[in-house]
């Protein structure tokens, strides 16, 4: 019935939880997630940037990583374009059979973007579309503190010989996850803090 589940990311907090309402909408009908993100530019001026891109990038491969794992075939794709026009020109072509997003984005102008992004997906669009409100509060927002719960979980994991972990790159947060990348001796893993719970995973590169 689902079999092409669209869910559009920004890969801000408010896409979190519908992300997580995609992947289970499609693996129980045995469906497809197709991540889009959209690099905005319309009549507020052009917001591409090497900057947004990257963020784009980093949106759809969250959702393409809780697939994965999950289990679900995913297909990402960033476009650039006015966001409602690019979310019903994508469902159009790909035949998608449900839309999932996200009612809230970053806080201040994003937030209000993003809810009116998806209040048009729900006027225009001609299929379902499911909307989901973030009731969560984020409660690690500093990368410092990501950072620090990182080592943390990595001094705790028995398979793993931390020493000194060297940080690769500064923590990153989307969708209400920080991604630290640290060097180990024996290998180079993410571990993945969840900004809500504090729960930390970690990821061998080459998982």
């Amino acid at each position: 019935m689902y079999q092409d589940v669209l869910v559009p990311t920004d890969g801000s907090d408010g896409t979190r939880q519908s992300i997580t309402h995609g992947l289970t909408i499609a693996e129980q009908f045995g469906g497809t997630v197709h991540a889009l993100s959209v690099v905005p530019e319309g009549p507020l001026g052009t917001l591409q940037s090497d900057a947004a891109i990257d963020v784009a990038d980093r949106a759809v491969t969250r959702v393409e990583t809780e697939a994965v794992r999950a289990g679900v075939p995913v297909q990402t794709t960033v476009e650039t374009g006015v966001p409602h026009e690019e979310i019903i020109a994508y469902a159009d072509e790909y035949d998608i059979d449900m839309i999932v997003m996200g009612t809230q984005g970053r806080t201040g102008l994003d937030r209000v973007l993003v809810g009116s992004v998806t209040e048009r997906i729900v006027r225009m669009a001609d299929v379902p579309v499911v909307t989901v409100r973030l009731s969560e509060d984020v409660r690690i927002e500093d990368a410092d503190e990501a950072e620090r719960i990182a080592r943390e979980a990595l001094a705790a994991d028995e398979g793993l010989e931390p020493d000194d972990p060297v940080l690769i790159d500064a923590p990153h947060r989307t969708s209400a996850s920080w991604i630290v990348p640290l060097e180990l001796d024996a290998a180079d893993v993410h571990v993945h803090v969840d900004a809500l719970t504090g729960d930390a995973r970690i990821a061998r590169r080459n998982e």
